[in-house]
């Protein structure tokens, strides 16, 4: 099945870095990463709104869950997911896990431990990881890769985010790890050695599950690494700014411009596989 404008425009409003990325896949692996980033940046978009739409989400939850059974939803949205899925051969339980951890952000406003971090983290981005494997014909011996890429790129959203979150009244970062009493700006400010320490853990769990994403890499065939090195590589000059400088999830979202993930494309088209941890220029300098 064709993605339609509509999967491109969920997928465009939703993911700057990721969406940019994915213009330089081969054209039928595009149109099936569209397909994918149509359904989840929609059940995404349900419970991320204000106020949330939560009887929205569960019908459509309802819906996916119908069509999986031969019923089709008559919502291009649905269906071409449904069709994308038995195509592609991805397992229903990573579909159940990712509405699951949507469905926890309707009823779940704090993360307090690590585990628990991660049960919302498999859902939300590891069977993202997962799905785009088999997308692209993978070896299964790719899909533990593919899971710590996704959850690397989150945790680095959870980091970015912590402002945005905070607004919610979300705190997705394991809090208890800290003696700090939330992560708003009056309370880092008040315990700034404490708050810069407890980002700067966090995004030394964010490289050591980079790293082991990249170790990956090995899997990918040349046409498909580009755009997966370019996003992965925003995410690391992400990270490199906030570790930089902490307090700058205060004053902005931390992503890199459209010109500086075009560039990157450049750099990797001519070295897509440089050695894992050897970073580029513009991730010295999503």
């Amino acid at each position: 099945m064709r993605s339609t404008q509509l999967h491109r425009d969920v997928f465009r409003a939703g993911s700057r870095t990721y969406f940019n990325s994915s213009l330089f896949f081969p054209a039928e692996v595009r149109d099936d990463v569209y397909l994918l980033y149509g359904f989840v940046r929609v059940a995404d978009n349900f419970v991320d709104s204000v106020p949330q739409q939560a009887q929205e989400f569960r019908q459509f939850a309802a819906a996916y869950r119908e069509a999986l059974a031969g019923n089709p939803a008559g919502d291009v949205i649905i269906d071409s997911f449904v069709e994308l899925a038995e195509r592609a051969g991805f397992d229903p339980s990573w579909t159940d896990a990712f509405l699951h951890s949507m469905e926890l952000d309707l009823t779940k406003r704090v993360h307090a431990t690590l585990p628990e971090t991660l049960e919302y983290v498999y859902g939300s981005a590891e069977v993202i990881g997962l799905y785009m494997s088999r997308i692209l014909g993978l070896s299964r011996e790719a899909d533990e890769a593919a899971r710590m890429l996704g959850r690397s790129m989150q945790f680095i959203n959870f980091i970015r985010d912590i402002d945005e979150d905070n607004a919610l009244g979300r705190i997705y970062l394991p809090i208890s790890e800290t003696t700090l009493a939330d992560l708003t700006e009056p309370e880092a400010r008040t315990h700034p050695q404490e708050f810069c320490g407890f980002v700067q853990a966090q995004l030394a769990r964010y490289r050591e599950w980079q790293a082991e994403a990249e170790r990956g890499y090995r899997y990918i065939p040349r046409s498909y690494l580009v755009p997966i090195r370019t996003a992965s590589d925003m995410y690391n000059w992400s990270a490199a700014q906030i570790a930089d400088d902490p307090f700058v999830v205060y004053r902005k979202k931390v992503k890199p411009a459209r010109a500086r993930i075009m560039a990157q494309v450049a750099i990797n088209f001519l070295a897509p596989r440089r050695a894992a941890g050897a970073g580029s220029s513009l991730e010295a300098g999503r």
